[in-house]
This record gives structure tokens, C-alpha cells and sequence, in this order.
């Protein structure tokens, strides 16, 4: 299939629940965007469809605003218009995890200001394998080792990547073919990265018979085992699951009994669910919290607060991962949470945030039959440091609550990848 026809095919199956009027695709300069940049303009010119373009300068390197800059003339050149999104924030932590996840949040808020149906990437069958052996040789399972999705929503937004098993060559043909330059990212030469050691390293695996079709059609037939694995945890979910003040619980023994995949397939989920993070725990931390737990001690884990009550496997949220959180009335606080001000109050510098040691002022809590610890850590309404509401702790309406998490949100996001 040639990458024309890959890009055509990925379309034409997204029309099938509606036409593609306006499309965006994000461009870094390097081959394969730029090769998709072409496919796309082609194919919105004989649709009657607009394109539009974005490039993301993280600011990490001193060659991006230079990179972005030929992206925008080439994109002149093409009549095509173009954004540059720059990434103001930078974190401490794992700086490349979180410009990935920047990039996403960026492009997200371009396609949806601009009214985009669908934004495309360029990740190519070459992407697909190099990540398939970084996760291998990370000791990744099941999930992990699965292909890389072609067609999903998120943030408001739905993603394609309509050249997934086009090879990178072809989309340099492409490149060639027109004249079109591209620019090459100095960090793909750069032996520091992971990525760039195994592409290194691939033609020694091809040696082997580890070339990029084995390599991809393997992920292809992971994606299957792990839709049958996570239909399997749906199902057992449905019947050994619920919500209760946000914490997950699950029905002992009957957790207990379930193989060992289904049950640490259900505790991620559940911990990613609580803490509202994109993703799961580390497979060796998570397998030992889970025996302990079920030994009897409480454990902590990605700001989840796990523990064993009576004959539920319970699963909270940590106190001090939620002391700093803050938010306005009626916005989204902790990821789950919607809470509003309460009627008639005029008060200053209203926020919402954790009940915390603020239970002490909720003296009937004991009668809604919830634990001091959960309590802590649901929302209330607070102004300079005065309680307002707190409704899950009887202080307040519990109409105040407009949005709580729900046991149907959590059992159906199992089969969400």
C-alpha cells in the first residue's frame, strides 16, 4: 500500500460516521511529517476539505525555532496555514515524558480553537518497531508490547495515524519525488536517547529475523491478546467492583482469587482511576503493594492510599497528594471531582480543596458511614480558611456536588487504551 493510499484509507474510514471538513496535522520538519504535510494538502484539495498545520517548539533545543520557521514557509509555500506552539512550562522531573504530554495538551487546544474533526501524526511501521524493542527490553507486558493505536480520541480531540505501516523510506520517496526538503533532528544521532540506540540496532536484529514487519506484526497480534485480557478484567469488574466517596473497592476473596494478570490489570487501573494519572504504576512496585495488602498492611502508591477493610480490597486517595490541589467552584478539581459554591454565599477567594483537618468542624460525618481517612480527601469549599461546604461530610448540600466519580465511569474505562 502506498502511503497515498495508507493516508486515503484511514480517511475514508473516519467518513464513514461523518464527513472530514476541516483537518489539522502536526509538522516537526523531519521526513515523515513532512512527507504526511503533502499526502494531507493532496487529499483535502481533491475532498474539498481544509488542512491545517502546527508545530510544537518545546524550547529544549537551540535549533527549534529555526525548524519551526522552515515549517511555516513551507507551509506558505503549500497555502497551507500554520501555528507554532511553544511550550512555556518546563518541569523538573522527566523532561521528555512531560513534553510528550505537553505536545498533546498544545495540539489538543490548536485543533479544538480551530474546529478540527481529527488531527494527523506521522509515526511510522519504523516507529512501531523501535518502540515494540524499547519496550521489550524495558520488561513491558501485554500492554505495553501492543501496537501503537491508529485511531483514538482524547482530550477533546480524535488522532490518527494514518501512515503506521508505511515504512519511513517510502515516506522519504515521497519527499524526493516532489523536491520537498526536510530537516533532521540533531537528538536522532544522539546515542544518550534509547530510541536512537535501537534504531542503531536494527539492522543486526533483522539479521536475526527481528526485521520490522515480525516486529510490527507481532504488536498487532499483542493489541489482540490484550483486548481479550482487558474484556476478561471488564468482566470481572462488573461483578466484584464499586464506588464509594471516590475510593474503588474490591470484593474479597473474590479479588483475591482471580489469575494473577486479571487481578493487576484491575489495582493499575484502579490506581491510574484514583489519581487520575495517564499511567500505570511499575509492574514489580504494584505486584508487591498487592501482597502486602492482602497481608494486612495499607500501602501508598502513585498518590493512592491502598489498604484491606473488613472484605474489601480498598483503594483512596493519598492525603498529602491532595493538600495542594486547588481549584474554583464549579471547576474540575482532582481530575474526578466537580463541586459548586453554595447558594447565597457572597465570600472572597472561594476555592476548592481538600476537607482535610477541616472534618473537625463536620460534626455529624460519622452518620454518613464513610471513614475519617476518605473524608480528608474529598472536595470542600473553603474561603480564607473558613469551611464553607463540605458535602460528602454532611456540611453542606449534597447537591453542591455536581460531579462525583461513578462506578459505570470506572468499569468502562478497563476497556479504554
Amino acid at each position: 500500500m502506498t502511503p497515498a493510499m495508507a493516508l486515503a484509507d484511514a480517511l475514508n474510514r473516519v467518513r464513514v460516521g461523518g464527513p472530514v471538513l476541516r483537518l489539522g496535522v502536526a509538522v516537526s520538519g523531519g521526513g515523515d511529517s513532512m512527507a504526511l504535510l503533502l499526502l494531507a494538502r493532496d487529499w483535502c484539495a481533491a475532498q474539498g476539505a481544509e488542512l491545517h498545520a502546527a508545530t510544537v517548539d518545546h524550547g529544549l533545543r537551540a535549533g527549534a525555532a529555526d525548524e519551526a520557521r522552515f515549517v511555516r514557509e513551507s507551509c506558505a509555500s503549500l497555502t497551507v496555514p500554520h501555528t507554532v506552539l511553544s511550550w512555556a512550562q518546563r518541569p523538573a522531573g522527566n523532561v521528555q515524558d512531560a513534553a510528550r504530554r505537553a505536545r498533546y495538551d498544545l495540539l489538543a487546544d490548536w485543533a479544538r480553537g480551530v474546529g478540527l474533526d481529527a488531527v494527523l501524526l506521522g509515526h511510522t511501521a519504523d516507529d512501531q518497531a523501535e518502540t515494540f524493542v524499547m519496550r521489550l527490553a524495558r520488561g513491558s507486558g501485554v500492554d505495553g508490547l501492543a501496537a501503537m493505536r491508529k485511531d483514538w480520541h482524547d482530550r477533546g480531540m480524535r488522532w490518527l495515524r494514518p501512515v503506521l505501516r508505511v515504512d519511513r523510506a517510502s515516506l522519504r520517496d515521497v519527499l524526493k519525488t516532489r523536491g520537498q526538503d526536510w530537516v533532521e533532528d540533531p537528538s536522532n544521532e544522539d546515542r544518550a536517547f534509547d530510541r536512537v540506540r535501537v534504531r542503531d540496532a536494527m539492522p543486526d536484529l533483522a539479521q536475526i529475523g527481528l526485521d520490522r514487519d515480525r516486529l510490527t506484526g507481532t504488536a498487532r497480534r499483542m493489541t489482540l491478546a490484550r483486548d481479550a485480557l482487558s474484556w476478561l478484567a471488564h468482566d470481572a469488574t462488573v461483578r466484584l467492583s464499586d464506588l464509594q466517596a471516590g475510593d474503588v473497592r474490591f470484593r474479597l476473596p473474590e479479588f483475591a482469587d482471580l489469575p494473577d494478570e486479571t487481578r493487576h490489570r484491575l489495582l493499575a487501573h484502579a490506581i491510574t482511576y484514583v489519581s487520575s494519572t495517564p499511567y500505570r504504576p511499575r509492574y514489580d512496585a504494584l505486584r508487591t503493594l498487592e501482597a502486602e495488602v492482602l497481608d494486612g498492611q495499607t500501602r501508598n502508591l502513585q498518590g493512592c492510599l491502598v489498604s484491606r477493610v473488613s472484605d474489601r480490597l480498598v483503594i483512596g486517595r493519598e492525603q498529602r497528594a491532595v493538600e495542594g490541589l486547588t481549584a474554583p467552584p464549579g471547576a474540575l478539581w482532582d481530575g474526578r471531582w466537580i463541586l459548586t459554591a453554595p447558594a447565597g454565599r457572597d465570600a472572597p477567594d472561594m476555592q476548592v480543596k481538600a476537607l482535610g483537618d477541616g472534618i473537625l468542624h463536620c460534626e455529624t460525618w460519622r452518620a454518613t458511614g464513610l471513614t475519617r481517612t476518605t473524608l480528608m480527601t474529598t472536595p470542600a469549599v473553603w474561603s480564607q480558611g473558613t469551611l464553607l461546604a463540605a458535602p460528602l461530610a454532611g456540611f453542606g448540600d449534597i447537591s453542591l456536588l455536581t460531579r462525583a466519580p461513578n462506578v459505570e465511569e470506572f468499569r468502562s474505562a478497563v476497556l479504554s487504551h
